[in-house]
């Protein structure tokens, strides 16, 4: 089975979530979505399953795949979170990075360079998440990453969201030039700064992504 059917599938039924095609309480039938996308029941089961991991969906017994919408409030918590978890794992980047991280950290800045040069949030939306896939290797903490990768999982489809509202891509991509510049400085207490600040749902970014939300 290609890991790249199963990403497709996920991607198509999560969009399918967060633009409401797929409305909180729905019942996601294998059958029909393996209809409804030309492929077979196990990269669709698979993908439903990754969906469970990071709580867009819940596996429910006699019921199958049901959407979840955990709200508001619960969002913000899970940002509030990963907000202090980007910024913990810029500042040890900062201190522990090595020529490797380093070259990393650039491909992968120059990877969002290119999409957000081009406008396509959906590109950039993948560049990102290896560029702070990237901080996180840097941190050098194997127990952090672990936390930082599940927990953004589970915020992937709120990213998505958010790198959607108007001049969202470009004004993330400027953030990552001043991380980038503080973490190759050495700087923990700036990177953790920028990070916290880049990662953050507050004010005006949280009643964007919640109005985007109500708008689906």
């Amino acid at each position: 089975m290609s890991e790249n059917v199963v990403q497709r599938l996920r991607d198509e039924i999560e969009n399918g979530i967060i633009s409401n095609d797929f409305a909180p309480g729905a019942r996601l039938d294998e059958v029909q979505l393996a209809t409804r996308f030309g492929v077979s029941r196990t990269p669709v089961r698979e993908a439903l399953m990754q969906l469970n991991a990071i709580g867009l969906v819940e596996i429910r017994p006699r019921r199958g795949a049901v959407v979840i919408d955990p709200g508001p409030h619960r969002i913000f918590e899970m940002f509030e979170v990963m907000a202090e978890l980007e910024g913990l794992a810029g500042s040890l980047a900062a201190r522990r990075f090595t020529d490797a991280d380093r070259t990393t950290i650039l491909a992968a800045h120059a990877d969002c360079e290119r999409s957000s040069s081009a406008g396509d949030s959906d590109a950039y939306y993948y560049d990102n998440e290896r560029f702070h896939k990237a901080i996180y290797t840097a941190s050098h903490s194997g127990f952090l990453a672990e936390q930082c990768v599940a927990l953004h999982r589970r915020l992937q489809p709120y990213r998505r969201l958010q790198l959607r509202v108007r001049n969202r891509v470009a004004t993330s991509f400027a953030e990552h030039g001043a991380i980038v510049e503080a973490i190759l400085a050495g700087d923990a207490e700036q990177a953790r700064t920028l990070l916290r600040q880049h990662v953050s749902i507050q004010g005006e970014r949280f009643s964007d992504l919640v109005a985007t939300m109500a708008s689906r």
